[in-house]
Protein backbone atom coordinates (compact mmCIF):
# COMPACT_ATOMS: atom_id res chain seq x y z
CA UNK A 1 0.00 0.00 0.00
CA UNK A 2 1.06 4.13 -0.78
CA UNK A 3 0.71 5.23 2.77
CA UNK A 4 0.12 8.62 3.61
CA UNK A 5 1.66 10.08 7.46
CA UNK A 6 -0.27 13.01 8.53
CA UNK A 7 0.83 15.76 10.87
CA UNK A 8 -1.07 18.71 12.40
CA UNK A 9 1.24 21.57 13.86
CA UNK A 10 -0.32 24.03 15.50
CA UNK A 11 -3.72 25.33 16.63
CA UNK A 12 -4.71 26.20 12.81
CA UNK A 13 -3.23 23.21 11.86
CA UNK A 14 -4.96 20.89 14.72
CA UNK A 15 -8.41 22.52 13.83
CA UNK A 16 -7.98 21.99 10.29
CA UNK A 17 -7.11 18.42 10.37
CA UNK A 18 -9.80 17.41 13.04
CA UNK A 19 -12.42 18.53 10.41
CA UNK A 20 -10.29 16.49 7.78
CA UNK A 21 -10.38 13.37 9.70
CA UNK A 22 -14.40 13.38 9.89
CA UNK A 23 -14.22 13.79 6.28
CA UNK A 24 -11.69 10.71 6.19
CA UNK A 25 -13.98 8.92 8.17
CA UNK A 26 -17.26 9.83 7.17
CA UNK A 27 -15.89 8.38 3.56
CA UNK A 28 -14.56 5.26 4.88
CA UNK A 29 -17.51 4.43 7.30
CA UNK A 30 -15.15 4.54 10.36
CA UNK A 31 -17.06 5.40 13.64
CA UNK A 32 -16.14 7.38 16.45
CA UNK A 33 -14.97 4.85 18.17
CA UNK A 34 -12.67 3.56 15.11
CA UNK A 35 -15.11 0.51 14.44
CA UNK A 36 -16.57 0.39 10.54
CA UNK A 37 -20.12 0.83 10.44
CA UNK A 38 -22.10 -1.56 8.81
CA UNK A 39 -25.20 -0.32 9.14
CA UNK A 40 -26.90 0.81 5.70
CA UNK A 41 -28.29 3.95 7.99
CA UNK A 42 -25.88 5.34 9.26
CA UNK A 43 -23.36 4.11 6.28
CA UNK A 44 -25.42 4.82 3.17
CA UNK A 45 -21.99 4.14 1.05
CA UNK A 46 -21.34 0.84 2.83
CA UNK A 47 -19.12 -1.39 0.01
CA UNK A 48 -16.42 -3.50 -0.09
CA UNK A 49 -14.68 -0.37 -1.66
CA UNK A 50 -14.35 2.13 1.70
CA UNK A 51 -11.95 -0.75 3.15
CA UNK A 52 -10.28 -2.06 0.02
CA UNK A 53 -7.34 0.30 0.46
CA UNK A 54 -8.01 2.12 3.97
CA UNK A 55 -4.66 1.40 5.29
CA UNK A 56 -3.92 4.82 2.73
CA UNK A 57 -4.95 6.57 6.38
CA UNK A 58 -5.79 4.11 8.61
CA UNK A 59 -3.79 1.65 10.75
CA UNK A 60 -5.80 -1.75 11.63
CA UNK A 61 -5.58 -2.96 15.51
CA UNK A 62 -7.18 -6.16 16.50
CA UNK A 63 -6.44 -5.94 20.45
CA UNK A 64 -10.43 -5.67 21.35
CA UNK A 65 -13.14 -8.00 20.31
CA UNK A 66 -13.89 -5.90 17.13
CA UNK A 67 -11.46 -4.51 14.40
CA UNK A 68 -10.76 -1.20 15.23
CA UNK A 69 -9.33 1.32 12.47
CA UNK A 70 -6.59 4.34 14.14
CA UNK A 71 -5.59 7.34 12.22
CA UNK A 72 -1.84 7.47 11.11
CA UNK A 73 -1.59 10.99 12.27
CA UNK A 74 0.47 13.01 14.59
CA UNK A 75 -0.90 15.55 16.62
CA UNK A 76 1.07 18.51 17.79
CA UNK A 77 0.98 21.37 19.66
CA UNK A 78 3.16 23.79 21.83
CA UNK A 79 0.81 24.37 24.38
CA UNK A 80 -2.26 21.60 25.26
CA UNK A 81 -5.59 23.62 24.99
CA UNK A 82 -6.21 22.76 20.89
CA UNK A 83 -4.96 18.86 21.37
CA UNK A 84 -7.13 18.52 24.37
CA UNK A 85 -10.56 20.01 22.55
CA UNK A 86 -9.99 17.25 19.64
CA UNK A 87 -9.37 14.78 21.95
CA UNK A 88 -12.49 15.61 23.75
CA UNK A 89 -14.08 15.89 20.61
CA UNK A 90 -16.48 13.15 18.82
CA UNK A 91 -13.54 11.37 16.81
CA UNK A 92 -11.28 12.27 19.66
CA UNK A 93 -10.69 8.64 21.01
CA UNK A 94 -10.35 7.19 17.25
CA UNK A 95 -6.71 9.23 17.41
CA UNK A 96 -3.83 7.15 19.43
CA UNK A 97 -3.22 8.45 22.46
CA UNK A 98 0.53 8.50 21.90
CA UNK A 99 0.82 10.77 19.02
CA UNK A 100 -0.99 13.41 20.89
CA UNK A 101 2.08 15.38 21.42
CA UNK A 102 1.67 19.07 23.07
CA UNK A 103 4.21 21.33 25.32
CA UNK A 104 2.95 23.50 28.39
CA UNK A 105 4.48 27.20 27.61
CA UNK A 106 3.25 27.53 23.94
CA UNK A 107 5.35 29.67 21.12
CA UNK A 108 3.51 33.19 21.95
CA UNK A 109 2.96 33.72 18.18
CA UNK A 110 7.41 34.09 17.95
CA UNK A 111 8.39 31.72 14.92
CA UNK A 112 11.98 31.33 16.32
CA UNK A 113 10.36 29.85 19.84
CA UNK A 114 8.48 26.85 17.78
CA UNK A 115 12.20 26.75 15.72
CA UNK A 116 14.90 26.89 17.91
CA UNK A 117 13.73 26.76 21.28
CA UNK A 118 10.30 25.60 22.68
CA UNK A 119 10.06 23.26 19.46
CA UNK A 120 13.82 21.63 19.49
CA UNK A 121 12.82 20.40 22.47
CA UNK A 122 10.11 18.57 21.53
CA UNK A 123 10.84 17.82 17.91
CA UNK A 124 12.48 14.58 18.94
CA UNK A 125 9.79 13.60 20.97
CA UNK A 126 7.52 13.85 17.80
CA UNK A 127 10.16 12.79 15.37
CA UNK A 128 9.97 9.24 16.66
CA UNK A 129 6.54 9.23 16.57
CA UNK A 130 6.38 9.81 13.14
CA UNK A 131 9.65 7.20 12.81
CA UNK A 132 7.10 4.80 14.74
CA UNK A 133 3.98 5.45 12.40
CA UNK A 134 6.71 5.07 9.19
CA UNK A 135 7.93 1.62 10.50
CA UNK A 136 4.51 0.10 10.32
CA UNK A 137 4.04 0.93 6.84
CA UNK A 138 4.46 -1.19 4.08
CA UNK A 139 5.53 2.02 1.40
CA UNK A 140 5.13 5.35 2.08
CA UNK A 141 4.47 7.74 -0.23
CA UNK A 142 4.60 10.52 1.83
CA UNK A 143 3.98 13.52 4.15
CA UNK A 144 0.27 15.69 4.55
CA UNK A 145 1.31 18.54 6.81
CA UNK A 146 -1.55 20.71 7.93
CA UNK A 147 -0.38 24.50 9.81
CA UNK A 148 -0.30 28.01 9.36
CA UNK A 149 2.57 30.61 8.52
CA UNK A 150 1.22 33.62 10.60
CA UNK A 151 1.58 32.37 13.98
CA UNK A 152 4.15 30.50 16.15
CA UNK A 153 3.68 26.85 16.88
CA UNK A 154 2.48 26.27 12.81
CA UNK A 155 5.36 28.03 11.19
CA UNK A 156 8.33 27.56 13.72
CA UNK A 157 7.77 23.62 15.11
CA UNK A 158 6.01 22.82 11.13
CA UNK A 159 8.75 23.97 9.21
CA UNK A 160 11.62 22.77 11.80
CA UNK A 161 9.91 19.12 11.30
CA UNK A 162 10.13 19.48 7.95
CA UNK A 163 13.35 20.21 7.67
CA UNK A 164 13.79 17.11 9.95
CA UNK A 165 11.64 15.12 7.79
CA UNK A 166 13.39 16.61 4.35
CA UNK A 167 16.54 15.14 5.70
CA UNK A 168 14.82 11.74 7.29
CA UNK A 169 13.26 10.43 4.06
CA UNK A 170 14.77 12.84 0.87
CA UNK A 171 13.19 10.06 -1.29
CA UNK A 172 9.59 10.30 0.29
CA UNK A 173 7.05 13.39 -1.23
CA UNK A 174 6.22 16.33 1.72
CA UNK A 175 2.82 17.85 0.72
CA UNK A 176 1.52 20.89 3.17
CA UNK A 177 -1.53 22.40 3.24
CA UNK A 178 -0.65 25.96 4.62
CA UNK A 179 -2.98 28.81 5.69
CA UNK A 180 -1.08 31.94 4.34
CA UNK A 181 -1.53 35.54 5.28
CA UNK A 182 -4.74 37.19 4.33
CA UNK A 183 -4.78 40.56 2.32
CA UNK A 184 -6.78 42.77 4.77
CA UNK A 185 -7.71 41.02 7.89
CA UNK A 186 -4.57 39.65 10.02
CA UNK A 187 -4.26 38.41 14.24
CA UNK A 188 -1.12 38.45 14.38
CA UNK A 189 0.79 41.86 14.49
CA UNK A 190 4.17 39.94 13.67
CA UNK A 191 2.35 37.68 10.80
CA UNK A 192 4.55 39.25 8.22
CA UNK A 193 8.37 38.19 10.03
CA UNK A 194 6.69 34.44 11.00
CA UNK A 195 5.02 33.95 6.95
CA UNK A 196 8.92 35.44 5.64
CA UNK A 197 10.71 33.02 7.68
CA UNK A 198 8.47 30.13 7.10
CA UNK A 199 7.93 30.46 3.14
CA UNK A 200 12.45 30.48 3.83
CA UNK A 201 11.82 26.85 4.82
CA UNK A 202 9.08 25.62 2.12
CA UNK A 203 11.10 26.90 -0.89
CA UNK A 204 13.68 24.87 0.30
CA UNK A 205 12.06 21.67 2.13
CA UNK A 206 9.03 20.89 0.73
CA UNK A 207 7.87 19.19 -2.46
CA UNK A 208 4.05 20.84 -2.94
CA UNK A 209 2.69 23.33 -0.99
CA UNK A 210 -1.20 23.88 -0.81
CA UNK A 211 -1.92 27.82 0.30
CA UNK A 212 -5.26 28.72 1.72
CA UNK A 213 -5.93 31.81 3.35
CA UNK A 214 -8.77 32.94 5.43
CA UNK A 215 -10.00 35.37 4.08
CA UNK A 216 -10.79 33.60 0.71
CA UNK A 217 -12.09 30.82 2.80
CA UNK A 218 -14.97 33.56 4.23
CA UNK A 219 -15.67 34.98 0.94
CA UNK A 220 -16.70 31.76 -0.53
CA UNK A 221 -18.70 30.89 2.43
CA UNK A 222 -20.31 34.76 2.64
CA UNK A 223 -20.69 35.04 -1.34
CA UNK A 224 -21.35 31.44 -3.03
CA UNK A 225 -22.33 29.79 0.13
CA UNK A 226 -24.90 32.57 1.52
CA UNK A 227 -23.81 31.71 5.02
CA UNK A 228 -24.55 35.20 7.04
CA UNK A 229 -21.64 34.29 9.95
CA UNK A 230 -19.45 31.58 8.82
CA UNK A 231 -17.44 29.75 11.49
CA UNK A 232 -14.09 28.30 11.93
CA UNK A 233 -16.14 25.05 11.53
CA UNK A 234 -17.37 26.22 8.02
CA UNK A 235 -13.93 27.05 6.72
CA UNK A 236 -12.06 23.99 7.81
CA UNK A 237 -15.00 22.26 6.31
CA UNK A 238 -14.09 23.51 2.96
CA UNK A 239 -10.36 22.78 3.32
CA UNK A 240 -11.29 19.50 4.80
CA UNK A 241 -12.94 18.73 0.79
CA UNK A 242 -9.96 19.59 -0.92
CA UNK A 243 -7.81 17.77 0.95
CA UNK A 244 -10.32 14.58 0.76
CA UNK A 245 -10.16 15.15 -3.11
CA UNK A 246 -6.84 15.32 -3.56
CA UNK A 247 -5.97 11.53 -2.05
CA UNK A 248 -9.10 10.14 -3.54
CA UNK A 249 -7.95 8.13 -6.39
CA UNK A 250 -4.98 6.70 -3.69
CA UNK A 251 -8.31 5.66 -1.57
CA UNK A 252 -11.00 4.22 -4.07
CA UNK A 253 -11.22 2.21 -7.08
CA UNK A 254 -10.67 5.02 -10.63
CA UNK A 255 -10.58 5.20 -14.21
CA UNK A 256 -8.26 7.72 -14.43
CA UNK A 257 -5.37 7.55 -10.93
CA UNK A 258 -4.13 10.34 -9.75
CA UNK A 259 -1.70 10.52 -6.20
CA UNK A 260 1.07 12.67 -4.35
CA UNK A 261 3.94 11.66 -6.86
CA UNK A 262 2.10 11.75 -10.21
CA UNK A 263 0.56 15.29 -8.53
CA UNK A 264 4.22 16.71 -8.11
CA UNK A 265 5.22 15.78 -11.18
CA UNK A 266 3.00 17.30 -13.57
CA UNK A 267 2.43 20.17 -11.83
CA UNK A 268 5.94 21.43 -11.21
CA UNK A 269 7.25 22.65 -13.88
CA UNK A 270 10.93 24.44 -11.93
CA UNK A 271 11.58 22.76 -8.49
CA UNK A 272 11.00 26.39 -6.66
CA UNK A 273 7.69 26.63 -8.05
CA UNK A 274 5.37 24.13 -6.34
CA UNK A 275 2.98 27.01 -4.57
CA UNK A 276 -0.44 25.91 -5.97
CA UNK A 277 -3.89 27.64 -5.50
CA UNK A 278 -6.66 24.82 -4.60
CA UNK A 279 -10.12 24.97 -5.36
CA UNK A 280 -13.73 22.63 -4.53
CA UNK A 281 -16.50 22.51 -6.64
CA UNK A 282 -19.79 22.15 -6.42
CA UNK A 283 -20.27 24.91 -4.11
CA UNK A 284 -23.91 26.20 -3.95
CA UNK A 285 -25.79 27.85 -0.94
CA UNK A 286 -28.25 26.08 0.53
CA UNK A 287 -31.46 27.36 -1.18
CA UNK A 288 -30.68 26.62 -4.36
CA UNK A 289 -28.84 23.10 -4.44
CA UNK A 290 -31.92 21.34 -5.62
CA UNK A 291 -32.71 23.78 -8.72
CA UNK A 292 -29.09 22.95 -9.57
CA UNK A 293 -27.38 20.18 -11.95
CA UNK A 294 -24.54 19.13 -11.16
CA UNK A 295 -22.55 18.33 -14.23
CA UNK A 296 -18.96 17.95 -15.54
CA UNK A 297 -19.84 21.44 -17.48
CA UNK A 298 -20.79 23.15 -14.71
CA UNK A 299 -18.20 21.22 -12.01
CA UNK A 300 -15.31 22.57 -14.67
CA UNK A 301 -17.02 26.20 -15.03
CA UNK A 302 -17.33 26.59 -10.78
CA UNK A 303 -13.44 25.00 -10.78
CA UNK A 304 -11.63 27.57 -13.37
CA UNK A 305 -13.56 30.24 -11.62
CA UNK A 306 -11.07 32.71 -8.69
CA UNK A 307 -13.48 33.69 -7.09
CA UNK A 308 -13.90 30.45 -5.97
CA UNK A 309 -9.93 29.96 -5.32
CA UNK A 310 -9.19 29.03 -1.43
CA UNK A 311 -6.18 31.89 -1.36
CA UNK A 312 -6.79 35.40 -2.48
CA UNK A 313 -4.94 35.19 -5.59
CA UNK A 314 -6.51 36.82 -8.74
CA UNK A 315 -5.95 33.90 -11.05
CA UNK A 316 -6.52 36.86 -14.23
CA UNK A 317 -3.92 38.53 -13.16
CA UNK A 318 -1.52 36.28 -14.11
CA UNK A 319 -0.90 32.81 -15.70
CA UNK A 320 -1.28 29.14 -14.98
CA UNK A 321 1.73 26.90 -15.81
CA UNK A 322 -0.27 23.61 -14.86
CA UNK A 323 -3.32 22.58 -13.08
CA UNK A 324 -5.12 19.34 -12.00
CA UNK A 325 -8.39 18.76 -11.91
CA UNK A 326 -9.75 15.43 -10.50
CA UNK A 327 -13.34 14.28 -10.73
CA UNK A 328 -15.14 12.16 -8.40
CA UNK A 329 -18.32 10.50 -8.75
CA UNK A 330 -20.06 6.79 -9.88
CA UNK A 331 -21.47 8.53 -13.80
CA UNK A 332 -18.27 10.58 -14.53
CA UNK A 333 -17.34 10.10 -17.80
CA UNK A 334 -13.41 10.16 -18.83
CA UNK A 335 -14.31 11.61 -22.69
CA UNK A 336 -17.12 14.12 -20.87
CA UNK A 337 -13.58 15.24 -18.53
CA UNK A 338 -11.01 15.53 -21.66
CA UNK A 339 -13.70 17.33 -23.90
CA UNK A 340 -14.05 19.93 -20.73
CA UNK A 341 -10.24 20.26 -20.58
CA UNK A 342 -9.90 20.98 -24.20
CA UNK A 343 -12.77 23.20 -24.03
CA UNK A 344 -11.46 24.94 -20.67
CA UNK A 345 -7.67 25.43 -22.56
CA UNK A 346 -9.10 26.96 -25.64
CA UNK A 347 -11.40 29.35 -23.92
CA UNK A 348 -8.86 30.34 -22.01
CA UNK A 349 -5.78 30.28 -23.52
CA UNK A 350 -4.63 33.94 -22.43
CA UNK A 351 -4.60 32.43 -19.19
CA UNK A 352 -2.07 29.62 -20.04
CA UNK A 353 1.64 29.55 -20.68
CA UNK A 354 2.16 28.73 -24.23
CA UNK A 355 5.09 27.10 -23.44
CA UNK A 356 3.49 24.37 -21.95
CA UNK A 357 1.38 21.91 -24.77
CA UNK A 358 -1.16 20.08 -22.24
CA UNK A 359 -1.42 22.02 -19.10
CA UNK A 360 -4.15 20.23 -17.67
CA UNK A 361 -3.63 17.00 -15.73
CA UNK A 362 -7.34 15.06 -14.99
CA UNK A 363 -8.16 12.08 -12.97
CA UNK A 364 -11.43 10.08 -12.63
CA UNK A 365 -12.42 8.59 -9.38
CA UNK A 366 -15.66 6.29 -8.63
CA UNK A 367 -16.59 7.00 -5.94
CA UNK A 368 -18.15 10.34 -4.35
CA UNK A 369 -17.50 12.51 -1.96
CA UNK A 370 -20.02 11.81 0.86
CA UNK A 371 -23.57 13.55 0.42
CA UNK A 372 -22.83 14.69 -2.82
CA UNK A 373 -23.41 12.53 -6.73
CA UNK A 374 -20.93 14.54 -8.50
CA UNK A 375 -17.79 16.88 -6.96
CA UNK A 376 -14.15 17.77 -8.38
CA UNK A 377 -11.31 19.02 -6.73
CA UNK A 378 -8.95 21.78 -8.42
CA UNK A 379 -4.84 22.41 -8.22
CA UNK A 380 -3.47 25.28 -9.90
CA UNK A 381 -0.14 26.37 -10.46
CA UNK A 382 -0.42 30.04 -11.09
CA UNK A 383 2.12 32.45 -11.66
CA UNK A 384 -0.78 34.82 -9.62
CA UNK A 385 0.88 33.11 -6.53
CA UNK A 386 3.53 35.83 -6.42
CA UNK A 387 0.43 38.59 -5.29
CA UNK A 388 0.54 36.73 -1.58
CA UNK A 389 4.20 37.04 -1.42
CA UNK A 390 4.91 40.19 -2.86
CA UNK A 391 2.03 41.68 -0.48
CA UNK A 392 4.01 39.76 2.94
CA UNK A 393 7.23 40.41 1.35
CA UNK A 394 6.24 44.39 1.14
CA UNK A 395 4.89 44.09 5.20
CA UNK A 396 7.98 42.56 6.13
CA UNK A 397 10.24 45.26 4.23
CA UNK A 398 8.20 48.05 6.48
CA UNK A 399 8.78 46.46 9.61
CA UNK A 400 12.51 45.21 9.48
CA UNK A 401 13.50 48.72 8.14
CA UNK A 402 12.98 49.68 11.24
CA UNK A 403 13.97 46.44 12.82
CA UNK A 404 10.90 46.52 14.99
CA UNK A 405 10.13 43.69 17.24
CA UNK A 406 13.15 41.97 16.11
CA UNK A 407 14.69 41.70 19.85
CA UNK A 408 11.31 39.14 20.18
CA UNK A 409 13.33 36.79 17.59
CA UNK A 410 17.27 37.84 18.36
CA UNK A 411 16.24 37.13 22.28
CA UNK A 412 15.79 33.78 21.28
CA UNK A 413 19.05 33.01 19.32
CA UNK A 414 18.36 33.97 15.90
CA UNK A 415 21.05 36.28 14.21
CA UNK A 416 19.65 39.00 11.72
CA UNK A 417 21.33 37.68 8.91
CA UNK A 418 18.75 35.44 9.24
CA UNK A 419 15.66 37.53 8.21
CA UNK A 420 17.99 39.38 4.77
CA UNK A 421 18.27 35.35 3.60
CA UNK A 422 14.83 35.02 4.31
CA UNK A 423 13.23 38.12 2.67
CA UNK A 424 15.71 37.58 -0.50
CA UNK A 425 14.52 33.86 -1.29
CA UNK A 426 10.88 35.49 -0.82
CA UNK A 427 12.03 37.97 -3.47
CA UNK A 428 13.95 35.42 -5.88
CA UNK A 429 10.44 33.71 -5.71
CA UNK A 430 8.82 36.20 -6.90
CA UNK A 431 11.13 37.27 -9.27
CA UNK A 432 10.79 33.37 -10.89
CA UNK A 433 6.94 33.45 -11.14
CA UNK A 434 7.03 36.67 -12.97
CA UNK A 435 9.84 35.55 -15.40
CA UNK A 436 8.14 32.73 -16.36
CA UNK A 437 4.36 34.93 -16.68
CA UNK A 438 6.16 36.98 -19.06
CA UNK A 439 7.65 34.16 -20.81
CA UNK A 440 6.98 33.36 -24.58
CA UNK A 441 7.13 30.81 -26.74
CA UNK A 442 9.72 31.29 -29.80
CA UNK A 443 9.01 30.03 -32.94
CA UNK A 444 11.18 26.81 -33.13
CA UNK A 445 9.29 25.39 -29.72
CA UNK A 446 11.93 26.40 -27.12
CA UNK A 447 10.42 28.64 -24.39
CA UNK A 448 12.25 31.79 -24.38
CA UNK A 449 12.67 32.31 -20.31
CA UNK A 450 12.65 28.01 -19.56
CA UNK A 451 16.21 27.97 -18.90
CA UNK A 452 17.28 26.17 -22.16
CA UNK A 453 19.90 28.01 -24.54
CA UNK A 454 19.34 29.71 -27.57
CA UNK A 455 20.58 29.22 -31.02
CA UNK A 456 20.96 33.13 -31.79
CA UNK A 457 23.15 35.59 -30.52
CA UNK A 458 20.01 38.02 -29.67
CA UNK A 459 19.01 38.87 -26.09
CA UNK A 460 16.23 35.93 -24.45
CA UNK A 461 12.54 37.85 -24.67
CA UNK A 462 11.29 37.94 -21.19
Amino acid sequence: MREIVHIQVGQCGNQIGAKFWETICAEHGIKPNGEYDTSAETNPHHSEAQLDKINVYFNETSGGQQKKYVPRAVLVDLEPGVVDTVRSGTYGKVFRPDNMICGQAGAGNNWAKGYYTEGAEMVEEVLDAIRREVEGCDQVQGFQICHSLGGGTGSGLGTLLMTKIHEAYPDKVLCTFSVVPSPIVSEVVVEPYNATLSAHQLVENVDEVMCIDNEALYNICSRTLNLKEPTYTDLNGLVSQVMSGITCSLRFPGQLNADLRKLAVNLIPFPRLHFFLVGFAPLYSAKVKSYQNISIHELTQQLFNPRNMMAASDTSLGKFLTASVMFRGPNVSTKDVDDQMLMVQQKLASQFVQWIPNNIKSSVCSVPHVGLPMSGTFIGNSTSIQELFRRVQKQFSAMFKRKAFLHWYTDEGMEEMEFHEAESNVGDLVDEYEQYANATSTEDGDASAAGGDSNTDEPTDV
